[in-house]
């Protein structure tokens, strides 16, 4: 069975006809030849790298796992010649800044390609995808010197990177954290302290990790208002760019994990290692939102990941697997049974999980329209407009897509029945990994607080209504079209109920705070399946207009509508059930003692 097969029709589907990525190009990249003939090419180039160097390593890294010997970390079998051969490909500096040795293509490509990466083997992934958040955070934060010790390493592979904030005592609440930095003469920090869950924090792939790390000066305000940011390399670098000596850090111990085992997850401690402050003293975690932002979104496509490599596995299983009679007739009387895939239950699950992992795409595809509108916009009204709605998307792609994200990988093993619980399939792999992203870069719940609270009713609902808007115009602009009937009509419903659930939410919260946060969760579910059905609506037309065209890939649209119904028909009533939860208020969370639970 084949591991992984990048989904490319899927992928240019998502960019191309959905979101109109020609255009898009032509207006931010102005002579730059991007074009949609390159960006196939580099796609297949990419999805052929996945499926034959990075996917046969999944289940490597999952038997093997990482080796630990006296602070040094040894990687699986055949990472370190799968990431030289990606290094050497040139795909770390895709969608990098010309200036450090990057290459300049859209970072939306560069989204796009970690989707790929990350399905065929996210535990090999993570190592050059934290590099990605070191680069913007120095970038946006770091001194000219700095930028010119780093950048060009990082950008180019040569060197990874890593965030490193939570403490055993603290996971969240990062105004707890102790780790102190004490100024020395020559202007650099002594930095003690120690970190931990600190994924790719020590490994044989690169000759130099570059730590980004939280940490406190000795007149510090208490809490998040003193927290300080600063570059920790494992090794210095010499005035002329070569490695010096090592730094006074070492890697205590691995994390034994339920999943992604092929990736190091650290116990980092720094015993008095020399750091360099990043940005101003005490905005720290101001500038960390940098790294954490780029994370986040690292983490929505992971959720994607999972969904597509269920999906991959499970459709080839149901396909091939014969289980019983179809129970309205044989559908392989040749064979003793019928395949799964013609028995009704089955296909509700596998087409969940193709509904959430291409509506998933879709998601990851507008967000990735948004991030180079913020880094190339030559309008500053474009660029805030863009920063605002990308702020309101974060935390609804990170959290949404990945409990959807779980939720499908466990339909994939439910698929396999059986045989999916033990490790020959791969499955139960997908599953492992998955659980995590549910968790960290801020588990569901604070990032359902941060875009309840701050993102939506913390901006008078204005964040909101530019989305919502969007979806009006859209809904205004197809209304005489019959053939979307079934798709505008209770699309305009729902956006109408999101602006009341909001407005409830508001209201009940200036009576009590705790309304905001028990209706939180809730409220984010309701807002991402309502994103899904925008898309969702939005591949209909296009799946309209491609029949119509009289093309040749007639089985491919009407797939897409057929996704697209089964989506408003199935999945979506589930905002019915987030919406009785937002209503029931806070009373019956908050009134249970804790004796009484």
């Amino acid at each position: 069975m084949t591991d992984y097969t990048a989904p490319l029709r899927d992928i240019t589907f998502s960019m191309f006809e959905v979101f109109d990525y020609q255009h898009h190009y032509e207006t931010r990249f102005q002579g730059a030849d991007v074009n949609p003939e390159l960006i196939g090419v580099i796609l297949e180039e990419f999805g052929r790298f996945c499926s034959e160097q990075l996917s046969p390593l999944n289940a490597v890294g999952d038997r093997e796992g990482c080796t630990w010997n006296g602070g040094e970390v040894t990687t699986p079998t055949g990472f370190k010649e799968a990431y030289q051969q990606y290094v050497a490909g040139g795909w770390p500096a895709l969608a990098g800044d010309p200036q450090y040795g990057g290459q300049g293509l859209p970072e939306s490509l560069s989204i796009i390609l970690t989707e790929m990466r990350g399905t065929a083997n996210w535990a090999w992934g993570m190592y050059p995808g934290l590099s990605h958040g070191a680069v913007n955070t120095i970038k946006s934060h770091g001194s000219e010197e700095q930028k010119a010790v780093f950048l060009q390493k990082l950008v180019e592979g040569h060197w990874t990177g890593t965030m490193c904030l939570t403490e055993a005592h603290c996971g969240t609440d990062l105004g707890m954290l102790r780790t102190k930095a004490d100024p020395c003469a020559d202007g650099s920090y002594s930095i003690t302290g120690t970190k931990i869950f600190i994924s790719s924090g020590e490994h044989d792939l690169t000759e130099n990790i570059v730590h980004i790390v939280l940490a406190r000066l000795p007149d510090a305000p208490v809490g998040v208002k003193g927290i300080s940011l600063f570059i920790i390399p494992k090794h210095l670098v010499n005035d002329d760019g070569s490695l010096g000596d090592r730094n006074a850090l070492h890697c205590g111990s691995l994390e034994h994990k339920m999943g992604i085992h092929g990736n190091a997850t650290c116990v980092m401690n720094f015993d008095g290692a020399t750091g360099f402050l990043l940005g101003e003293p005490n905005r720290g975690l101001e500038a960390m939102f940098t790294f954490m932002n780029t994370a986040r979104i690292g983490t929505a496509l992971q959720g994607v990941a999972h969904m597509e490599l269920g999906y991959q596995k499970a459709l080839a299983y149901a396909k091939d697997r014969l289980q019983m009679r179809s129970v309205t007739g044989p559908k392989n009387p040749s064979g003793p049974a019928d395949p799964i895939i013609v028995h009704p239950d089955v296909r509700r699950m596998l087409l969940t999980q193709k509904a959430l992992s291409e509506g998933g795409r879709m998601m990851i595809t507008y967000t990735g329209k948004l991030v180079d509108v913020i880094e190339h916009a030559t309008d500053e009204q474009d660029r805030r407009a863009a920063e605002d709605m990308m702020s309101f998307m974060t935390p609804v792609a990170k959290a949404f897509l990945t409990e959807t994200g779980f939720e499908s990988a466990n339909l994939a093993l439910q698929c396999f029945g059986g045989h999916g619980y033990i490790k020959e399939w791969g499955v139960e792999q997908n599953v492992r990994d998955a659980r995590i992203a549910t968790i960290y870069e801020g588990t569901t719940g604070i990032q359902a607080l941060d875009f309840t609270g701050r993102k939506v009713l913390g901006s008078g609902g204005e964040l909101l209504r530019n989305f919502t808007k969007e979806i009006h115009l859209f809904c205004k602009e197809n209304a005489q079209n019959d053939a979307l009937k079934h798709f505008i009509t209770p699309l305009m419903a729902l956006n109408q109920k999101w602006a009341d659930l909001t407005l409830h939410i508001g209201t009940k919260a200036l009576e009590n705070a705790d309304e905001a946060g028990a209706a939180s969760v809730d409220y984010l579910m309701f807002s991402g399946y309502a994103c899904l059905a925008y898309f969702w609506a939005k591949a209909a037309l296009t799946a309209q207009q491609g029949l119509a065209s009289g093309s040749e890939e007639s089985d491919f649209y009407e797939a897409k509508l057929q996704t697209a119904s089964f989506y408003y028909d199935r999945i979506l009533p589930r905002t019915l059930v987030c919406e009785a939860g937002i209503l029931s208020g806070a009373a019956n969370l908050m009134s249970v003692s804790a004796e009484q639970f």
